[in-house]
């Protein structure tokens, strides 16, 4: 486990007044389908999944693993439901609203994958018997807070099609990227013969790191959705606009 805390338990917190869920009721304004508010949902949960592995990695508090667990079975959820009526319901509209059922799609698998990094990264650390070194907790927190914001910057950029939004998660993610490389680049230096290596370490940062390149493809997709055409294939990217 991340960090050994027997002295009180700790409640694994979430970021808004209650934990996002597949079940709850969902409000749906007169331009938005189920669908689409199940992605708006799902990127609640993606947003909280994150925010429970940093609460992880400070605390090593039992009800945040729990919780980021939780939040990928959800996610699995979601995306076999939009699986299954997104076939029919882009044959009964227009090409406008069938754009932004693919949008969702896409968002959909994006945040499936997060779901699944953020229970990996945890799992990584869940039997270690040590605290992390000062410095590794240090870099790893910092990921995770980054990847919160992000994922905040991706659930608000959908629900208003901002793309200044979507601007600024392009904007963090290389400051992720250079978190990782950071730490990897420290752990190789100091390997030494006889010193046992912290791969859990190294991949709960890359698993980090993977979740900042999935928030990364959600701002494109996001800044297609607004734009009705692609960023991934440009020569100018909006991180630099």
């Amino acid at each position: 486990m991340a960090q050994r805390r027997t002295s009180r338990v700790h409640g694994a917190r979430r970021r808004g007044p209650a934990p996002a869920s597949v079940n709850d009721p969902v409000s749906i304004s007169p331009d938005n389908d189920e669908l689409t508010a199940m992605v708006i949902k799902a990127c609640l949960i993606a947003r909280d999944a994150v925010f429970n592995v940093r609460d992880f990695l400070s605390t090593g508090s039992r009800m945040a693993f729990l919780a980021i667990k939780d939040c990928e079975k959800e996610l699995d959820q979601i995306e076999r439901k939009i699986d299954e009526q997104l076939p029919n319901a882009i044959t009964r509209v227009g090409e406008a609203k069938a754009r932004q059922l693919l949008a969702c799609l896409k968002f959909t698998i994006d945040l499936e994958r997060i779901g699944d990094l953020a229970y990996s990264a945890a799992m990584q650390l869940q039997d270690r018997q040590e605290s992390l070194p000062s410095l590794d907790l240090r870099q790893l927190t910092e990921m995770a807070t980054r990847l919160c914001d992000m994922l905040e910057q991706v659930h608000q950029g959908f629900l208003e099609r901002d793309i200044v939004r979507a601007r600024a998660i392009l904007q963090s993610d290389p400051e992720v990227d250079r978190l990782c490389h950071a730490l990897f680049r420290r752990h190789l230096a100091e390997t030494s013969p006889g010193k046992p290596q912290d791969f859990e370490i190294l991949l709960t940062a890359q698993a980090l790191e993977r979740i900042g390149d999935h928030a990364k493809n959600l701002a494109e997709e996001l800044y297609g959705l607004v734009e009705r055409r692609s960023l991934r294939h440009s020569t100018r990217k909006l991180s630099t606009a």
